[in-house]
């Protein structure tokens, strides 16, 4: 099933590089990022599916990915540290990702099911096939779950936990594996789904299990069964399609962020609206992002 017309452009800036959507149910605001230029932006997500920019936080370097802790603070995937950032606007570093002479940065990053956080990386230097997806321990230690990939993205999982959906962008495949988010194990992964055209980006799940993948080149969104099974192409106005996430209180949104990096000037002109942030309704929900748990010795701090 395809619907070309239930995407709307949301405003309210356009991104270089648009990233990382995430609801955050506590101010009850979108987050998002433009990831070349490290800022972080927060909207009200209005009735009619428009966003209203309420405000925009610079950081040093680029800016992967934001999530949420219950405190209201956030976790940060810098350029190549992962950095916590107090309600207050004071930052410190929580554990550094990429080590010192390597060409790469953070990536696309999400807490799992028991509130850890995961972070992917991509290189600046050409080709790789040593990305890594890591996760970063209540103790502030990291814990290698693939070290061979050539760009790490889009992270999900399914509405029991029990299965973590995560992208490796240009080898143009989705991975599944089992997942303990209560021990923390981590199964063998297998190709859920192989991609002949566009590169998988962002992606999140739906209450119902279901995948919904940014598709990067092809100005789509799309949606595939737990099998792996096409289901649904929502078309966006924009070639780069890099992520998504569902918002609002009932979680019946889907924000969707565009970039317009790697696009040349005919191509612009094609696709004006590349770079804004879309939303559309598909009439269903999407699972909530548990918030970040945080590290030891910062709740100690709190308490």
């Amino acid at each position: 099933m395809t619907t070309a017309d239930s995407v709307i452009p949301a405003g309210p800036t356009r991104c270089e590089l648009g990233e990382g959507p995430v609801w955050d149910p506590i101010r009850r605001v979108v987050l998002w990022v433009d990831i070349r230029r490290g800022l972080v932006f927060s909207g009200r997500l209005e009735e009619h599916g428009r966003v209203t920019l309420m405000d925009q936080v610079s950081l040093p370097g680029t800016v992967g990915a934001v999530a949420v802790a219950e405190d209201g603070s956030w976790i940060v995937a810098g350029s190549r540290t992962l950095i916590h950032r107090h309600v207050s606007g004071t930052t410190h570093e929580l554990a550094r990702v990429v080590p010192p002479g390597r060409s790469r940065r953070t990536n696309d990053g999400k807490p799992d099911p028991a509130g850890r956080f995961l972070i992917g990386t991509l290189a600046l230097d050409g080709p790789s096939e040593q990305e890594t997806l890591v996760r970063l321990e209540d103790d502030g230690s990291l814990t290698v779950i693939d070290g061979d990939l050539t760009l790490s993205n889009g992270l999900a999982w399914s509405p029991d936990g029990s299965t973590l959906y995560s992208a490796d962008t240009l080898r143009r495949v989705v991975y599944a594996r089992p997942y303990d988010a209560v021990t923390g194990a981590i199964g063998q992964r297998r190709t859920l789904i192989t991609f002949d055209d566009g590169f998988p980006d962002g992606m999140c799940a739906d209450a119902d299990g279901h995948l919904w993948i940014a598709m990067w080149g092809l100005g789509e969104v799309r949606r595939y069964r737990p099998d792996g099974v096409l289901d649904r192409t929502l078309r966006v106005p924009a070639p780069h399609v890099s992520s998504v996430a569902f918002a609002g209180s009932g979680l019946d949104t889907l924000v969707i962020t565009t970039a317009t990096q790697d696009l040349s000037d005919e191509q612009l002109a094609a696709h004006p609206l590349s770079g804004t942030l879309f939303t559309a309704r598909p009439g269903v929900r999407g699972l909530p992002v548990p918030p970040w748990r945080g590290l030891n010795e910062i709740s100690k701090e709190t308490t």
